[in-house]
């Protein structure tokens, strides 16, 4: 086990859907060769079919202790790469343009569509990257050991001159968060930009959010954001409890307003989203969540103070991010071993 676990909490109430976080993940991590079809961080909508295509219906994670590896994706599930007639649009007089050739299936493939409750369209955005789980089915699934949590911080990270591309670690993973390099034979996956964690800078993707709904810091320290959110004021849950590899990627759950024409009522009573489909997302528990959140909220309506709205609203930096660099990380586990 990890001496400490770095973790990050997204507020669904705040996700734009602007894709900003995904570009700084691309374009930091996953340009290179054959690396054209991933994102380390994508944000999807749901009620959707998401990335890769029915990534929640594939399988994966634990049941009753033991791994339930699924398919691995297919290549057409991740979405085709292609490109735009410019040339024919601009310089010989097209209406619109067009992909070159025939596409059925992209990244995003269904962005803004939802699904119908009561005859009115809902959805709302969902970004997805590797969980860095207390469990991980991907490190329990490789037989090179070539998958290990680091001690200091409890990132999850391939040994890329161990794997030898068995892709054992794509059918674990419940939430299919690694891929496989065809070039290189090797599997990749988010690195939780360790690289600028190591020196006190937040992720890339959180970096880049103008919606300013990541907080990250870590899990067991009692001054960060996501220790409040997760720990103190649990309000925050992971992705498909149920799988059993204990992400620590939270989730506050997308909840107010009331549907149309319902203020006044309660947010359970009447709520924005099908109250099952987000049980299906982040178990029963997102309805104690729920109501725990619109009790804030009516609080703070009726001329109250509630730190956990206040936490969430995200300012400034320094109340979302809280990230001691490496060296004093080491020397805070030395003290404490002391």
């Amino acid at each position: 086990m990890p001496e400490h676990q770095i973790s990050m909490v997204l507020d669904l109430n705040k996700c734009l859907g602007c894709q900003t976080c995904t570009m700084a993940c691309k374009k930091l991590w996953t340009d290179g060769d054959g690396m054209d079809y991933m994102y380390w961080n994508n944000v999807e909508t749901r009620p959707g079919q998401g990335y890769p295509r029915n990534w929640d219906k594939i399988g994966g994670g634990f049941e009753d202790g033991k791994l339930r590896p699924s398919e691995i994706p297919t290549k057409e599930d991740y979405g085709q790469t292609f490109e735009y007639n410019y040339a024919e649009r601009l310089f010989e007089g097209g209406l619109q343009a067009m992909p070159q050739e025939e596409v059925r299936n992209t990244p995003n493939w269904d962005e803004d569509v939802g699904a119908l409750m009561l005859g009115e369209n809902y959805y709302f955005y969902l970004p997805r990257l590797c969980n860095h789980c207390t469990n991980p089915a991907c490190l329990a699934a490789c037989p090179r050991n070539a998958i290990y949590k680091r001690t200091e911080d409890g990132i999850v990270l391939v040994d890329q001159e161990r794997c030898e591309g068995y892709r054992y670690c794509m059918r674990a993973c419940p939430y299919k968060k690694i891929y496989f390099n065809e070039l290189l034979g090797k599997a990749q996956k988010c690195i939780f930009c360790y690289p600028r964690i190591e020196k006190g800078e937040v992720n890339a993707c959180a970096k880049q959010c103008p919606g300013r709904l990541r907080f990250v810091g870590f899990l067991d320290d009692p001054a960060s954001a996501v220790h409040k959110l997760v720990h103190v004021y649990r309000v925050a849950l992971g992705l498909f409890p149920e799988k059993g590899t204990e992400p620590n990627v939270f989730y506050v759950p997308p909840f107010n307003p009331p549907r149309t024409g319902s203020y006044g009522k309660s947010v359970l009573d009447d709520p924005r989203m099908p109250m099952d489909y987000l049980q299906y997302l982040f178990g029963d528990e997102v309805v104690d969540v729920i109501r725990r959140l619109e009790g804030e909220l009516r609080h703070a309506q009726n001329g109250g103070t509630s730190d956990v709205l206040q936490l969430l609203i995200g300012r400034d930096d320094q109340v979302r991010y809280q990230i001691p660099k490496h060296e004093d990380l080491i020397q805070i586990q030395g003290a404490r071993k002391a």
